[in-house]
């Protein structure tokens, strides 16, 4: 099942949903909740991929998209935003390192 954690990007204070874990949207609806989340190419890489391999493709992309998302996300420049704790939870099931403090003087 998959897990929300909220992102915001520093510059544009834009506040996105970023999830991990198993889709059940991308298992049942194949690449459109890609299509809705603006993710037009791979969307549509889903939806053909799936047409090719009668259905079978999307069995995977369900247990790497979520994942595959969000950290396209962080990799535009937004950041975790959520508590504390759903923040380390979310880092650890990424695979993120925690944010280093800068040495005070």
């Amino acid at each position: 099942m998959a897990t929300r954690v909220m992102l915001k990007h520093p510059q544009t204070g834009i506040v996105a949903k970023g999830y991990y874990g198993f889709s059940w949207t991308t298992l049942f609806f194949g690449g459109l909740p890609a299509l809705f989340r603006s993710d037009w190419v791979l969307g549509l890489v889903l939806i053909v991929l799936q047409f090719l391999t009668w259905g079978i493709s999307g069995i995977i992309a369900a247990f790497v998209y979520n994942r595959y998302y969000t950290l396209k996300l962080i990799e535009r420049g937004y950041q975790l935003a959520d508590g504390d704790a759903a923040n380390v939870e979310a880092r650890s099931r990424l695979g993120i390192a925690a944010p280093q403090m800068a040495p005070s003087a």
